[in-house]
């Protein structure tokens, strides 16, 4: 906001144009008089000083009358008289009490006295109006003032009118009474107002709630409250332009502070795409203190309105309401047409921006994009990665080259069907540097049962996390453009890339497996049968059918269920506001069904796959690698010698490890620990899941039974 232009010195200097000569004329005269004792700022009077012939009991009660008419007169627009002085209010700038000379008739006082309530509140009108008409004190006070200056011109109207009569000599003191009648209320329910606005220095909405205030409480007078009813309808033109220019263009023209919508520049959109704790959705325009009361109930959707068309406008999509007779705000009336205005003006921003993301920027393509790859929908694309990948995956996170999988992830792309997917080229990736279960402590704002500190020593004795690998870091990301950011956040991102991490090591080590399974078959071909050969083949297959249950429930009991139901009610929703609440809480329920806020379970489960991995590396390391026999047709080379030489020494290889004590011990050992891990779960499952129902489905793939069992 910029800084209100100053009131020139001038007008503040030169009494004379201020309207407030009467009083500070005398006081400078009387200054510069040589030898002239100081007046008192307290009372002075024309009057004062002068001869006995100035006292004005010392005439007849008729020449009292008709000279207290002329000084009534000037009283009334605020001017001493010759027997009426000011005095003023210490303390209270504007305040003023008007006194007569007490040697007039009693009966001529009291009647006079009955005008001065009159004169004083004309006074301090005067001075409000002058007060408020300064830059700093903003539209709505400057607009008030204005409304009151009009006020008082027919108030002064009035006074020339009764003056003439005097002039005529048809005007008593009686009948000037009579003729203030009229204006006496009038003037007195703006003076409390004025008091009320003075004292509390009110500026824009607050004193248009004053004023919304005033008119209630004289339900009484119909007049005066007709009156305030119009000071209100005067002064809030002013906010009415500031309000029409929002919920119609998403502008805020408030150059004095008053509006009660806040803009935040130094957020921006950019934030949203970097940041996950990014508040530029909820702050960069944030509601003020001082909401005017007639708006309370309207405020958020007033709110929201500017904000989908600053959206729209920062798309480059110039759209405004479009303005009727009917749609235009003309007051804060008691007919609430207004309410009508912003309720249509709400409605037509969230159909055209909802309109916009969904057509020209096809949100939901994105998302069912982010499903693809994020959630790992496209199976294939993730497979051929995997493999072209797997060297430089096996490496520890600071040595691997973000440059070269980002270029592994582009070929595996192009070379599977996500080639024909137009958004593939947004997909990008990256390597974190801690395991999954230390990103989760960081991220403060997730609903974890358990404290950051014990989810972290858990993670430091995993064994897994001694020789990390990208294979439990990697990561793939999602370019997203303004004005999706709104929707698919860096903090709604960061939720996708914590279920792909978990899906992704759940793959590694269901493949790990599959391929100790295949190097446990060769003892098949060489018929070596027994319990040291039984027991791992058991063990492998117990493994993978615990990998793939869990890969199983994460994909079709958790992820799919919930993406279409999100889908759907993406379809009927009317909203952007409501488009984020519903994919906000997509992503917790997913987060929450993947395990990822359940710590106990979490770490249970990635002991489990710790065990594998162990398992599926040491099978690996104590069996030699072996071939397996490639049919007839596609073995063109090498000659039949050379074959058999090569299935001999596969065969002793095999049975030389069939015959390993070391190899009999390790696998007793990994049988012994999972199937202890696997037994704890169970009571664990069975405990969660009272809280938790979708567990009973988890404990189902993972145990093959019912927990009641």
């Amino acid at each position: 906001m910029d800084p209100a232009p100053a009131t020139p010195r001038w007008n503040l200097e030169r009494p004379y144009l201020t309207g407030r000569f009467h009083q500070e004329a005398k006081v400078y005269a009387a200054s510069q008089a040589p030898g002239s004792k100081p007046f008192s700022l307290d009372s002075f009077s024309r009057g004062a000083g002068g001869g006995a012939g100035s006292v004005l009991g010392s005439y007849a009660v008729s020449v009292q009358e008709l000279l207290v008419i002329d000084d009534l007169l000037s009283a009334l627009v605020g001017i001493e008289g010759r027997y009426i002085s000011i005095k003023r209010v210490r303390g209270k700038e504007g305040y003023v009490v008007f006194q007569i000379d007490s040697s007039m008739d009693l009966a001529l006082q009291e009647l006079t006295r009955r005008i001065f309530p009159l004169c004083e509140d004309f006074v301090l009108a005067s001075q409000f109006v002058e007060s408020r008409s300064h830059f700093k004190n903003g539209l709505v006070n400057h607009a008030l003032a204005a409304a009151l200056r009009a006020f008082l011109l027919d108030y002064q109207a009035m006074v020339a009118q009764l003056e003439h009569q005097f002039r005529l000599g048809r005007l008593s003191v009686q009948g000037l009474w009579f003729f203030c009648q009229r204006m006496m209320s009038s003037l007195n329910a703006l003076a409390v107002l004025i008091e009320k606005a003075m004292s509390n220095n009110t500026s824009g909405s607050a004193t248009l709630n004053l004023l919304h205030s005033q008119a209630k409480a004289m339900a009484g007078d119909s007049a005066v409250r007709s009156l305030l009813e119009k000071m209100t309808d005067c002064a809030s033109a002013a906010y009415l332009r500031m309000l029409e220019r929002w919920v119609y263009e998403g502008v805020i023209d408030d150059p004095y502070g008053e509006f009660f919508i806040a803009e935040n520049k130094s957020l921006q959109k950019e934030s949203l795409t970097q940041d996950y704790d990014a508040k530029y959705w909820q702050q960069r325009y944030s509601l003020k203190d001082g909401i005017p009361s007639f708006l309370n109930n309207v405020a958020a959707t007033i709110l929201t309105t500017g904000k989908y068309l600053n959206v729209m406008r920062e798309c480059g999509h110039n759209v405004q309401v479009s303005l009727s007779e009917n749609s235009k705000l003309t007051s804060f009336g008691s007919n609430h047409q207004y309410l009508e205005c912003i309720k249509s003006a709400y409605d037509f921003a969230s159909g055209e921006l909802l309109t916009l993301m969904k057509d020209k920027y096809d949100l939901i393509g994105k998302l069912r994009s982010l499903k693809r790859y994020l959630l790992l929908d496209q199976g294939d694309f993730l497979v051929h990665f995997m493999d072209i990948a797997r060297e430089e995956l096996t490496k520890k996170p600071e040595d691997i080259s973000v440059e070269k999988l980002q270029s592994l992830v582009d070929i595996a792309l192009r070379s599977t069907a996500a080639a024909s997917d137009p958004s593939h080229e947004d997909l990008t990736c990256c390597v974190e540097r801690s395991s999954l279960l230390k990103k989760l402590t960081t991220l403060k704002d997730l609903d974890c049962a358990y404290s950051s500190d014990k989810l972290a020593a858990a993670d430091v004795d995993q064994p897994m996390t001694l020789n990390i690998t990208g294979l439990e870091t990697f990561c793939l990301g999602y370019k997203i453009p303004w004005p999706l950011s709104l929707v698919i956040s860096r903090k709604a991102l960061t939720k996708y890339q914590l279920i792909f991490r978990l899906l992704f090591h759940c793959k590694h080590v269901s493949r790990q497996l599959c391929q100790a399974w295949q190097i446990q078959q060769g003892f098949r071909s060489v018929k070596i049968l027994g319990t040291p050969i039984l027991r791992p083949s058991i063990l492998c297959r117990s493994m993978l059918k615990f990998v793939n249950s869990l890969l199983h429930y994460l994909t079709f009991e958790v992820l799919e269920p919930n993406w279409h139901s999100m889908h759907g009610r993406l379809q009927t929703a009317r909203s952007i506001d409501e488009v984020i609440q519903i994919h906000d809480f997509f992503l917790q329920k997913c987060l929450k069904e993947c395990l990822l806020l359940l710590p106990e379970l979490l770490m249970k489960v990635e002991k489990l796959k710790a065990l594998c991995l162990q398992y599926a590396t040491s099978i690996q390391l104590l069996i030699p690698s072996i071939e397996v026999a490639a049919p007839e047709s596609k073995s063109k080379s090498g000659s039949s010698r050379a074959r058999a030489k090569r299935s001999q020494d596969r065969d002793e290889q095999l049975k030389l490890a069939s015959e390993n004590v070391v190899m009999s011990q390790s696998i007793l050992k990994f049988e012994s620990e999972f199937n202890a891990e696997l037994q704890s779960l169970a009571p664990t499952l069975s405990k969660s899941s009272q809280a938790e129902p979708y567990l009973t489905h988890l404990a189902q793939c993972i145990l093959g039974v019912g927990i009641d069992q």
